[in-house]
């Protein structure tokens, strides 16, 4: 049998390369020949530290059922290690793979049949290399090293130009009844109480209804609606026929996903799952059940034989799932939407059960697709405590370790989720203010440094200059203004929920710490590196690094310091000297000829937010230590400070 090839397309493999692990290949049975690996997740249950193959498989499983939409499934494992034998190695990763896959019921690559491939990998701690090998069936003698490997150069496309999603949102009121004196009996009547609602999803008496997310399109098709007894339960959903394997002249039972997809004109769209199409699917359950016969409604009484408590449950279900346009929405409904309420019901049924007789968790899915991730992942949080809770924080450190997010960056906070909007674009949720110029530095002219490297800002930010927002500032509020971009990339990277501060916000912050008198509220004096590090540290917390250099002629000095506090850090820089301050965006240094250029944000700008007005006057540059008549932006008399903001240590 002819060895399937490998497809790479998460841009990193190795997650982590400072200890032993083991780490979930995720791919997708739509996806078999080559075999995609669109994702990988690091094990972090263990029954044996420092043994990366003493797995505690049930907690990673509860884990995964949670974290993995459907559509996607564990394909393999990847060992990380630095000797020993690569294919015995790969041997224990595919073990270790179809035992999760057992676990998570995975459908079409269960090692069911020869036809299933399971992928075992093995990669060098100390080089990173990666060497791939695939089984099929149950015997060992069946793995084989994989020859063709590609690394995918455009994955977006590749997953998202094919696949879309399918949405529902269902809350649930579930109310159970135990008895008071015995209190013992109640979590198994919980548990049969949610396992009676989940088989509702199976009723005969279940209608779906299906339609476009984006209904505000002209063009958007009309609603669908399924009955239970159009779809599958029992189906291999590896075994579906896809809509362009089928004919044409096809019934509602094949009416595909593309159905509600819509068309966009060649080249214009951009894949993403923030971009991605969009299905909803609601549930609807006819609870009169229709009757040829006509009868009176009957209440039935069931008497109480001893006190009894009533408690009523609400689970707010929210669940993705990943399709091929080309798979029958039948086929999706009940293979893939189905299994997804059933498992997130579970999941939260599961979290109730200590705290049963008690207060009640908060549960509330959110589906998040963080920068580096080609598909989204659902996380449940519990709102009863807020997000600096340290539960909540331990919570968020963990799912960054398995996925291999760095963890100064919040990128798993709520206000980071998907955000789905009923006109179909999928956003991260903005906080409210007025509407400012971001990201002004992105298509200027280039520094004109010669073999330099750059180094910039990372994130977005807003523009703040003088005379915004009608408040005259001009000669006065240049340090205000730097102050209020640096703000703003801390709260567009979602550090803060606070509204970037006004001048007198900014005042009475350095009154109330004790910095100034209460006489500056309100007074037009200028503030330095100082007083915006004492800012930042009460409004964000956030601290901060000050260099000083004596003139302006040492600041090529300091470019080597400044290019590694925008690869490590990314905030933007306020540079003040004497009563002018500046915002820097970034660095071009030659390190050999020691030439340089400063990306400036001029504050001291006093027009319209005009982007090209602003460009063409020089506003947002580069500016060279030394231009080609000898000149320098910055004086060689004056003295100097910068304020590198610190990113913060948080997710």
């Amino acid at each position: 049998m002819e060895i399937p090839g490998v497809r790479v397309l998460c841009p990193k493999l190795v997650l982590r390369r400072d200890e032993p692990c083991l780490q979930w290949l995720i791919g997708s049975p739509f996806f078999a020949d080559p075999v995609a690996i669109f994702s990988t997740f690091r094990c972090l249950h263990s029954r044996s530290p420092g043994d990366a193959l003493a797995l505690d498989y049930p907690k990673e499983s509860e884990d995964l059922q949670v974290l993995l939409m459907k559509g996607f499934c564990v394909i393999g494992a990847l060992v990380v290690q630095r000797d020993g034998n690569a294919e015995q190695m790969a041997g224990h990763a595919v073990d270790a793979a179809r035992r999760m896959q057992k676990l998570l019921g995975v459908d079409g690559f269960g090692g069911k049949s020869e036809k299933d491939w399971t992928i075992g990998a093995v990669g060098d701690i100390d080089s990173g290399d990666v060497h791939f090998f695939s089984s099929s069936g149950e015997s060992p003698k069946s793995l084989k090293a994989v020859t063709s490997v590609i690394y995918d150069s455009d994955p977006e496309k590749y997953v998202w130009e094919k696949g879309c999603l399918l949405r529902c949102k269902l809350p649930i009121k579930l109310p159970f009844y135990f008895p008071e004196n015995k209190k013992s009996d109640a979590v198994e009547l919980y548990l049969s109480t949610v396992g009676a609602a989940a088989e509702k999803f199976k009723d005969p008496e279940v209608t779906f209804m299906v339609e476009t997310l984006n209904k505000a399109n002209a063009e958007a098709p009309q609603p669908v609606i399924f009955h239970a007894g159009d779809l599958d339960v029992d189906a291999d959903i590896s075994n579906v026929k896809l809509s362009s394997q089928v004919a044409e002249d096809r019934d509602i039972k094949s009416l595909p996903c593309s159905h509600f997809c819509l068309e966009s004109n060649p080249g214009t769209k951009s894949f993403s799952a923030e971009n991605a199409d969009i299905i909803e699917v609601t549930f609807l359950l006819n609870g009169s059940r229709k009757s040829g016969e006509t009868a009176a409604p009957v209440a039935v009484y069931f008497p109480v034989l001893e006190e009894t408590r009533l408690s009523v449950l609400q689970f707010k279900l929210d669940v993705l799932c990943y399709a091929p346009k080309d798979l029958p929405l039948v086929s999706a409904i009940s293979k893939l939407l189905i299994p997804g309420v059933v498992d997130q019901l579970t999941a939260m049924k599961n979290a109730y059960v200590p705290n049963l007789l008690k207060d009640h968790p908060r549960l509330h899915p959110y589906h998040f697709n963080p920068l580096g991730m080609l598909h989204p992942i659902t996380v449940i949080y519990d709102l009863s405590y807020g997000e600096t809770e340290m539960s909540q924080v331990e919570v968020r450190r963990s799912l960054h370790m398995r996925l291999g997010l760095p963890t100064d960056r919040p990128l798993l906070r709520i206000s980071n989720s998907l955000y789905f909007t009923v006109d179909g674009v999928k956003s991260k949720e903005r906080q409210r203010g007025p509407s400012l110029l971001k990201d002004v530095h992105i298509g200027i002219p280039s520094s004109g440094v010669s073999g330099g490297v750059t180094s910039l800002v990372q994130g977005s930010y807003e523009y703040y200059h003088y005379l915004q927002d009608g408040f005259d500032d001009s000669g006065w509020g240049c340090a205000y203004r730097s102050l209020q971009t640096i703000i703003s990339w801390f709260r567009l990277q979602y550090y803060t929920s606070i509204d970037v501060p006004s001048h007198r916000e900014i005042q009475q912050s350095l009154v109330e710490i004790g910095d100034k008198e209460p006489a500056f509220i309100g007074s037009r004096e200028w503030i330095g590196a100082i007083e915006l590090s004492f800012v930042l540290d009460k409004l964000l917390g956030v601290s901060c690094k000050v260099i000083n250099v004596r003139s302006g002629a040492e600041l090529p000095e300091k470019c080597r310091e400044l290019a590694l506090h925008f690869e490590t850090q990314g905030t933007p820089i306020m540079i003040g000297g004497g009563v002018l301050a500046y915002t820097l965006l970034g660095i071009d240094y030659n390190e050999a000829s020691g030439d340089c250029a400063f990306l400036i944000l001029d504050p001291h700008y006093t027009g319209s937010d005009d982007h090209k007005k602003i460009v063409n006057g020089g506003w947002c540059s580069w500016k060279k230590a030394v231009d080609s008549k000898g000149k320098s932006f910055f004086l060689h008399d004056k003295f100097y400070n910068l304020l590198l903001p610190q990113r913060p240590n948080m997710v």
